[in-house]
């Protein structure tokens, strides 16, 4: 069996201490791939340093830093190979990790994009925050995996040792088809990052793909390695790109009734925070809905032709967890 070709591509902005300790790991255990760097316009000397000591690896350079969005489509555009891995820096990958991927490929053409079983580096008995065991959705658009639902997540156990098909695919270690990549027009560039591979896997859903979960194979992820989870930022782009997804990507039967409850439950969300994390983090979500009505008229018109009546596989998630 002729397995596709495989280009790992791992963006990179002022992550020398991230490549520095994974990148030999990478090169270790991928054989089978093409390794790139697709620099985001870093300031540090991240890009001396790879090719100083990691001549194989191939390096693209971006103009600008525009996010995880904007930057891997940038990159993208110069690998040729037939499945791409998008790899972030902070990652640590095992043996045999890729080999099971390609061959769920090979049996299943209608699959456009799988993800890996992703443990926390740190805590490696568990599941790691972004991805976990394979993303999931309610049907108000709260995203969720198997193994993590919202801030609390489960010990690997064997439970989730499957290959099934999932609902999104996290953007931490990302295996996806070129050609389907390219036929979304890749991420929403105005995503800047965060949620932006819910949004592209929703996308292909909505277009008759499937993604799935590979419980054979194994990454750990740092986490938090550009945007730390205590910032405001973060708390902005997750609201803002949230409800833009979801105007996006809802069947116009729900769409009506949803984003309104969406934006009353963000604003309790919001004075949550407020009080948990800082007024900083109310404010962000304030910005976020400025944001998204900024952007309203725009993602009104990138709605897809179709959109999947049984897109969730939960109702009410949010009351179930915290009431």
């Amino acid at each position: 069996m002729m397995m596709p070709t495989l280009a790992i591509a791992i963006l990179n902005w002022n992550g020398k201490k991230w490549l520095e300790k994974f990148l030999p790991n990478v090169l270790e255990y991928s054989d089978e791939a093409t390794v790139y760097v697709i620099d985001n316009a870093s300031t540090d000397d991240s890009v001396a340093f790879v090719e100083k000591y990691f001549p194989t690896v191939k390096i693209i350079i971006n103009a600008k830093n525009s996010g995880f969005a904007g930057g891997y489509n940038e990159g993208l555009q110069h690998i040729k190979e037939e499945i791409y891995c998008l790899l972030n820096s902070d990652v640590e990958v095992t043996e045999n990790w890729i080999t099971p991927i390609l061959e769920l490929f090979e049996k299943n053409p209608d699959i456009a994009a799988i993800q890996p079983k992703i443990r926390a580096f740190k805590n490696s008995k568990y599941f790691e925050f972004a991805g976990a065991a394979g993303g999931m959705i309610d049907h108000l658009g709260y995203p969720y995996c198997r193994g993590r639902v919202f801030e609390t997540i489960e010990e690997d156990l064997g439970q989730y040792d499957d290959e099934t098909e999932i609902f999104w695919a996290t953007g931490c270690a990302l295996f996806i088809r070129r050609e389907d990549f390219w036929k979304m027009n890749g991420f929403d560039e105005r995503f800047f990052a965060h949620q932006e591979e819910i949004d592209l896997c929703w996308r292909l859903k909505n277009a008759g793909r499937k993604i799935y979960y590979c419980g054979k194979s194994t990454v750990f992820h740092v986490g938090g390695g550009t945007l730390n989870k205590q910032s405001p930022q973060k708390t902005f782009l997750n609201f803002r790109n949230n409800l833009t997804m979801l105007l996006k990507n809802l069947p116009t039967s729900s769409l009506f009734w949803i984003i309104p409850l969406r934006l009353v439950l963000d604003g309790i969300a919001g004075i949550y925070f407020g009080m948990k994390d800082g007024f900083p983090h109310l404010i962000a979500v304030l910005k976020a809905h400025f944001g998204f009505y900024g952007m309203f008229a725009e993602s009104l018109k990138l709605r897809s032709k179709h959109q999947i009546k049984d897109y969730y596989q939960t109702k009410w998630l949010i009351f179930k967890h915290f009431l």
